[in-house]
Formats: C-alpha cells, sequence, structure tokens
C-alpha cells in the first residue's frame, strides 16, 4: 500500500469515528434530561434547581426533569452523578460541601470529585455571615471575639451539623483569632437560628437567603460575611478581612453551587450545556429567581470550573483537617 493510500485510509477512519460523535452533539439532547438534586425537595438548594431546570429546557427544547436524592450531606446524589452514564442525560446540581468538603469529611467517600465529575458552570455564589444574638453586647469581630475570650463568658456559637460550611466557618473563626466559642451542632440550620434568636446560643454562621428576614426584624445582629466582597444583599456588613481577620477569604469561604456531569462527558455535550446555562442565565425570570433566593448569578468555562474546583478541594481540605471534623 502506497503512502498516499495509508495516510487516506487512517483519515477516512478517523472521520467514520468522529461521526458519532458529530452526530450526537448536533441531535442532543432527544429525550428529558435528569438533574440528581442532592437535597430535599423544598429548600433553597431544590429552588434554585427548578428554576434553573425550567429555563434552561427552555433553551435546549427538552425538558429537564429534577431528582432530589438526599443524604450524606449531599454526597448521596452527586454519587449518583458520578456513576451515570456520561451521555448528556444526567447532571448534577453540585456545591461546596459535595466536591470540597465532603470528600475529607467521610472516610469512605464513594466518589472523587476531581476525576470523577465533568465541571460544566457555576450558577450561582453565595456566603455565610455571622449573626449574634442582640442580647451579646458586640458590634463587631474584634469585639466578640474579645467578649468570647472573657472568663466570665460561656460564649458557644451553633450549626446545622458537624461538617457543615456554617461549622467550619466558626472553626475557621477559632484558628485565626483564638476566640473561645464551643460548637453546638443541630440537625440543620433553621432550628440553629430559632435558638441563636432565643438566646440559647450566641452566634452562628448562616447564609442571607434565611438570616436576612431576621436581621430586618431585629431578632438577630449580623457582624461579618465570610465571602471576599461584601454581599449585595448586606452592602453594610463587613468582610471578614475588613473585621480583622485576614485569611478568612483565603482559606475557601466563598460559597456556590454548580453544574456537573459524569466524567469523560464528550467535549461537544459539555459544550452545549454550559451555553444552555448560560443563555438561561440570562433569562429574566431565572435572574429574579435567583436574587429571590438572596444568590449572585455566577458562571465559568468549563476548563475554569474546573480549575476552581481543584482550588477549592486543596482549601476545604485544610479547613476540614482544622476543624477535627469527621462524619462515619
Amino acid at each position: 500500500m502506497t503512502p498516499f493510500r495509508t495516510l487516506l485510509r487512517y483519515f477516512l477512519g478517523g472521520c467514520l469515528l468522529i461521526a458519532p460523535l458529530a452526530a450526537t452533539a448536533q441531535d442532543y439532547p432527544s429525550k428529558p434530561i435528569r438533574m440528581i438534586v442532592p437535597f430535599s425537595a423544598g429548600g433553597p438548594t431544590d429552588g434554585l434547581a427548578r428554576s434553573l431546570a425550567k429555563s434552561m429546557g427552555e433553551v435546549l427544547g427538552q425538558s429537564i426533569i429534577v431528582d432530589n436524592r438526599p443524604g450524606a450531606g449531599g454526597s448521596i446524589g452527586i454519587d449518583a452523578v458520578a456513576k451515570a452514564a456520561p451521555d448528556g442525560y444526567v447532571i448534577g446540581m453540585a456545591h461546596t460541601g459535595t466536591t470540597a468538603i465532603n470528600p475529607h469529611l467521610y472516610p469512605r467517600h464513594p466518589y472523587d470529585p476531581r476525576s470523577d465529575l465533568t465541571p460544566i458552570t457555576p450558577v450561582v455564589s453565595y456566603t455565610n455571615v455571622l449573626v449574634v444574638n442582640p442580647k451579646v453586647p458586640v458590634n463587631n469581630v474584634a469585639e466578640f471575639v474579645a467578649w468570647s475570650k472573657r472568663s466570665d463568658v460561656k460564649a458557644n456559637y451553633a450549626s446545622g451539623g458537624n461538617g457543615a460550611t456554617n461549622h467550619l466557618s466558626g472553626e475557621l473563626l477559632k484558628s485565626l483569632t483564638g476566640a473561645r466559642l464551643d460548637h453546638i451542632p443541630y440537625k440543620g440550620s433553621a432550628p440553629a437560628l430559632v435558638d441563636v434568636m432565643a438566646g440559647t446560643v450566641s452566634a452562628m454562621f448562616d447564609i442571607p437567603i434565611t438570616a436576612l428576614p431576621q436581621i430586618r426584624a431585629g431578632y438577630v445582629k449580623p457582624l461579618a460575611v465570610t465571602s471576599a466582597k461584601r454581599s449585595s444583599y448586606l452592602p453594610d456588613v463587613p468582610t471578614m478581612r475588613e473585621s480583622g481577620v485576614p485569611g478568612f477569604d483565603e482559606a475557601g469561604s466563598d460559597l456556590w453551587f454548580g453544574l456537573v456531569a459524569p466524567a469523560k462527558l464528550p467535549p461537544a455535550l459539555v459544550d452545549r450545556l454550559y451555553q444552555a446555562a448560560l443563555k438561561a442565565m440570562q433569562m429574566p425570570e431565572l435572574q429574579q429567581a435567583i436574587r429571590g433566593m438572596a444568590y449572585e448569578p455566577w458562571t465559568l468555562t468549563p476548563v475554569e470550573f474546573k480549575t476552581f474546583m481543584n482550588v477549592e478541594y486543596e482549601k476545604w481540605a485544610k479547613v476540614v483537617k482544622l476543624s477535627g471534623a469527621k462524619v462515619d
């Protein structure tokens, strides 16, 4: 066989391999897509996912069905995504905990987010805000830390449970400032906030969507947000860095939700989902829903998101180790 014919043979063979992939991308999606949400129906994550699924479905011309798979801090749902076929018909709503915290928290974690998932794009970012009961005699973080160190004070903070982001935010504050705070874990952030309002617990870190109504009503007092920049929903509340706690934002304090798919999803399908998410994020209805949940719209390219997720993985590993938190 002549060299020319050999080259032609390899070229035609390559075209035959590429053709099915091109056809798959062109025809996709030809049936409904399943979006696995790793938390219960009715919560903030579920509300965000359903709004996003509706808008993305309109862009793609196919319905996106939300499938709630709660448990293990979100890991059960994202594990189902990781184990699904990489054909574009199963995607998941991941978040800081499912990809950056849980792998270090659970000794036998079922998936590695760095190798078992395909990042598509984040969709929102958000923050924790440190709030205290109004009777705690402080007005800023420095005063709160000093108050916690007094010999006549038994200061504590509540969280939604061991390993939750608001637990780790508290442990990070203790590490960076030497604050003396006992951790009191609850089965969810809602009952924790109730006890902070009642004065049973001194403080907690909470997300704006649930903290804002209580802040406005005067039931809790905000001291600082954990994000690198001030929250647009709490513009008068300083960041931890502005409050004299440098390094807090560098340790992994900006929280987020984003879309992921199984590993080895063909690049053409990754781009199709990414572009659909971008178009959906421009829709006024989705923008209004996101603002109503006190989230900040935020996207990255799939490559940028992968890099970001890897950095987050390492950052939160240090915070989890610092806290000593483990979940069997």
